[in-house]
């Protein structure tokens, strides 16, 4: 197995949705191949994938730059949470929910999670996950929801998420996607 090139985690800025965008898209085509039809992801492009800027207003949505021998680093993964009440989707996911949350009551939404191929299995997802769980605990919150693609249920059962039912979630290009949601308490 190869070594992990070092990586920093930093918080995403609104100067950054075209690099998410476009890692998003590289992620979800390359990542999904074994558990999706490309006609699928690109289905989901359409809202169920892709930047949510309320995330990066929010100032809860992460980057992790790689260093990887070039003059400047590579976006290796991103990933966030949310103390709203939408659970996932982008900007063009037209029912989204901005209501805060209750930490008291509510569980922090772990949410849009993607990793660059080149940087698969090397723990960026991990860390990313960490630094979100981590964010929302100091925000009060002790129990965390995600709804996971199906490659990505993998990390967040290594990381203690129970999975839940299997969905079918409608494309807009007539198509459905296959989601597990998924919960964690804090430990």
């Amino acid at each position: 197995m190869p070594l992990p090139f070092p990586f920093t985690l930093r918080t995403a800025t609104l100067a950054d949705v075209p690099a998410i965008r476009a890692l998003i898209r590289l992620s979800a085509h390359a990542l999904s191949a074994g558990d999706y039809t490309s006609a699928q992801v690109e289905g989901a492009l359409q809202g169920a994938f892709g930047v949510d800027t309320q995330l990066l207003k929010d100032g809860t949505y992460f980057l992790a730059q790689g260093e990887a021998h070039t003059e400047a680093p590579v976006l290796a993964g991103c990933g966030g949470w949310s103390f709203r009440r939408t659970l996932f989707g982008g900007d063009a996911r037209a029912d989204r929910d901005p209501e805060r949350l209750d930490p008291r009551l509510d569980a922090a939404k772990i949410r849009a999670f993607f990793v660059h191929p080149g940087w698969a299995r090397r723990g960026v997802g991990a860390a990313l996950l960490e630094r979100c769980e981590q964010a929302a605990l100091a925000a009060g919150f002790r129990r965390f929801e995600l709804m996971a693609t199906l490659p990505g249920v993998r990390l967040y059962q290594a990381r203690g998420y129970v999975p839940g039912e299997l969905i079918h979630w409608p494309l807009p290009n007539g198509l459905t996607i296959e989601f597990i949601p998924m919960s964690k308490q804090a430990a």
